[in-house]
């Protein structure tokens, strides 16, 4: 399910309506061999992530059009970039991909205004103050990119590469190099963007908290080929991917909704999609506003029934549907939920694990501090 065996490139690629991309493409680059197949659907914000040197940027270069393939093809939807078969090779300018580098890239002698309009078709201006103000660079449009700051400098480089009207984004470490404050800055303009725009996303990071905090679909390459594409919340859920997943915290994604206020206390009551509810720290959200919850799985605790006494404000009805070992920890079980028709992840000691009996379709009382949730708007 998780792992597609490659296809041969001079078959051709079946496309989906569903899906932005798809590609199957071979590139040798000294002695590092890219042979990818992959399909992202067309929507949302899909992230590859890999070690440095695994592919990701040569894979973006490709489908960008700064690279070439050696065999293979490229579409977007019906729309075919680069069909080595068929000969077609579309130049990057008439692939309609807005791309985002590292660096912004702004060009030096033109005021804030000149970067944005450059290369702006005629029907994408009835869309330049919208982009403008989402981004929130009016008061940029007439300074020299050289007084810009690094975020300041990204955002542009974002509302140019929008107003080029693409099918697609692709925003390589788009957040790299930027200190705390404008790195978190940045990334709420980037979330708004997929909240405000219906334009899919790929995008590259070596950051997990970033991926977590921005993607609705994850993509795992190793040694030049994807091992694995899913939604991000069943990757997350993935206890055998454990390993392939250095560097992010065990989690589960929970998408839920806002209920209430609690004004005295200072809480926010969240419904999830059985009825049950979760209490976190004060939201500003209002009511009826939909957030996806990331709930790392070293916060959450499991009890064989309803206990009392206890400062755990929230206790989810579960059943236990997979229980699997970490090779790397022997004392450790890895326990993966079901609560409606969500998954929740829990990670235990293998002790309390026998002492209390735990098989696969054991009901549970899954235990989550209320202070370790991180939010996402929907």
């Amino acid at each position: 399910m998780f792992m597609r065996r490659p296809q041969e490139a001079h078959q051709g690629i079946q496309k989906a309506c569903d899906t932005v991309l798809q590609l199957n493409v071979r590139k040798r680059l000294g002695n590092f061999v890219l042979n990818a197949d992959l399909s992202l659907p067309g929507h949302g914000v899909s992230a590859l992530f890999g070690v440095s040197g695994s592919g990701k940027t040569s894979l973006l270069r490709l489908v960008a059009g700064l690279d070439r393939p050696d065999d293979g093809a490229i579409y977007i939807g019906d729309r075919p970039l680069v069909d080595t078969r068929r000969g077609v090779f579309l130049p990057p300018h008439r692939r309609h991909i807005g791309v985002v580098f590292q660096e912004a890239r702004l060009f030096p002698h033109y005021r804030v205004h000149g970067n944005l309009t450059y290369g702006m078709p005629a029907s994408a201006q009835s869309r330049f103050d919208d982009i403008v103000e989402l981004l929130g660079i009016r008061p940029l449009l007439k300074r020299m990119p050289g007084t810009l700051s690094g975020g300041e400098a990204r955002r542009v480089s974002i509302g140019r590469a929008l107003l080029t009207n693409p099918e697609l984004l692709l925003m390589d470490e788009p957040l790299t190099g930027l200190d705390g404050p404008r790195k978190q800055e940045l990334l709420r303009y980037i979330l708004s963007l997929t909240s405000e725009l219906e334009i899919p996303i790929v995008y590259i990071s070596h950051d997990p908290k970033e991926i977590s905090a921005i993607a609705d679909h994850l993509v795992l390459i190793e040694n030049g080929s994807v091992t694995t594409s899913d939604a991000l919340d069943r990757v997350l859920n993935r206890i055998d991917l454990t390993p392939q997943l250095g560097g992010f915290d065990a989690a589960s994604v929970l998408e839920t909704q806002v209920s209430r206020h609690d004004q005295e206390y200072g809480l926010t009551h969240l419904i999830l999609d059985d009825g049950q509810e979760l209490v976190v720290p004060r939201l500003d959200a209002s009511p009826g506003t939909r957030l996806r919850i990331r709930i790392p799985a070293r916060d959450v605790a499991l009890a064989l029934s309803a206990p009392h006494d206890t400062s755990y404000r929230n206790q989810l009805d579960a059943t236990i549907e997979r229980i699997g070992t970490l090779p790397d920890s022997p004392a450790t079980v890895e326990i993966l939920l079901v609560t409606g028709n969500q998954r929740l992840r829990a990670r235990l000691t293998r002790k309390s694990h026998d002492e209390m009996g735990l098989t696969q379709g054991t009901p549970v009382k899954a235990l989550i501090r209320s202070v370790a949730f991180d939010m996402r708007q929907l």
